[in-house]
C-alpha cells in the first residue's frame, strides 16, 4: 500500500496543517473546531466558517471519518493537542458524540456547542438515543447497507429522499449536491457505547431546528438540558442541517460560547 496516497493520511496531514496555520491567531480568540456528523461532510459548515472568519476566529472544519466513536474522538483529540491556545468544539449530529468523548486536554477545551447533535451519557449509544422519543423518520430513508470486508456496514441516505429527510430547508440544487457528497457512517459506530462525557466538566450550548426529521426535537432538548446547556436555541422550521440553512444563528451561538468562556 502506498501510504502517501492514503486518503486517511492525506486528510490527517491537511487537517493538522490547517491547525498549525490557524494557531497563529489563537492568542486572541479560541480556535473553533467544527465536527460534521453522519451523511454530511466538512463543507456543510461553509456558511458558519465564513461568519466566524469574518469575526476574526480561526476555524477548522475537521474531517470526520465516521468509523467509530472511539477512533473519531481520538483523531479529534490529536487535532486539539496540536492546536495552540484554547479551542471551542462544535459537533453536528453524530459529531456531538465525538466532541462529548474528549477526555484529554480538557483544560484547552473551553466550550462545547451541540448543533442538532447527540450528547450521550456514559454507556449510551446513538441508536438508542434516536428512539428515546418518537418522531425520527430516518430509518425508512436509508439505503440498503453497504457490507464492508470486515463485516461492518456503511449506512447512506437514499439520494432521492435526502432533500426531504435531511435538508428540507436547503435549496433543492444544493441538497442534491449534499446527497451526492454525503459521507456514510458505520452501523457499529451508531451502536457504540459512549464514554464519560466531556459535558460533565466543560460548559455547553445547544441549537437545533424544530423541523428536524433525523433527531426528534424532544430528544435534543432532553439531551441539552441534561448536559446543563447554558443556552438552548430552537430555530423555527429548520431541518437537521441547521448549520447549512441558518449559519448566522449557529455562528452567533458559537461566538457567545467562545466569549463566555475565554474572557
Amino acid at each position: 500500500m502506498n501510504y502517501f496516497k492514503s486518503p486517511l493520511l492525506t486528510t490527517a496531514i491537511a487537517t493538522l496543517g490547517l491547525t498549525f496555520g490557524a494557531a497563529a491567531f489563537a492568542a486572541e480568540k479560541p480556535t473553533v473546531l467544527l465536527v460534521h456528523g453522519a451523511f454530511a461532510e466538512s463543507s456543510s459548515w461553509n456558511g458558519v466558517v465564513a461568519e466566524l472568519q469574518e469575526q476574526g476566529y480561526p476555524v477548522i472544519a475537521v474531517g470526520n471519518s465516521l468509523r467509530s466513536v472511539k477512533s473519531d474522538a481520538a483523531f479529534l483529540a490529536d487535532v486539539v493537542a496540536n492546536t495552540k491556545g484554547p479551542v471551542v468544539l462544535v459537533g453536528h449530529s453524530y459529531g456531538g458524540a465525538v466532541i462529548s468523548n474528549q477526555i484529554a486536554d480538557q483544560e484547552k477545551i473551553k466550550a462545547l456547542v451541540y448543533v442538532a447533535a447527540f450528547a450521550p451519557e456514559q454507556g449510551e449509544n446513538i441508536f438508542e438515543l434516536s428512539g428515546h422519543y418518537p418522531g425520527s423518520t430516518l430509518g425508512p430513508s436509508l439505503a440498503s447497507p453497504v457490507v464492508l470486508k470486515d463485516g461492518n456496514k456503511d449506512l447512506y441516505i437514499q439520494q432521492d429522499k435526502f432533500h426531504a429527510q435531511f435538508a428540507a430547508d436547503v435549496p433543492a440544487a444544493e441538497a442534491a449536491l449534499m446527497a451526492a457528497t454525503q459521507r456514510p457512517v458505520t452501523e457499529a459506530a451508531l451502536q457504540e457505547p459512549s464514554e464519560l462525557p466531556a459535558w460533565k466538566k466543560i460548559p455547553s450550548w445547544a441549537i437545533y431546528g424544530t423541523a428536524d426529521k433525523n433527531i426528534p426535537t424532544a430528544a435534543m432538548k432532553f439531551m441539552a438540558e441534561r448536559a446543563g446547556a447554558k443556552k438552548i436555541v430552537e430555530v423555527k422550521d429548520a431541518s437537521h442541517v441547521v448549520m447549512t440553512s441558518n449559519p448566522q444563528q449557529v455562528a452567533k451561538l458559537i461566538v457567545e460560547a467562545a466569549e463566555a468562556t475565554t474572557e
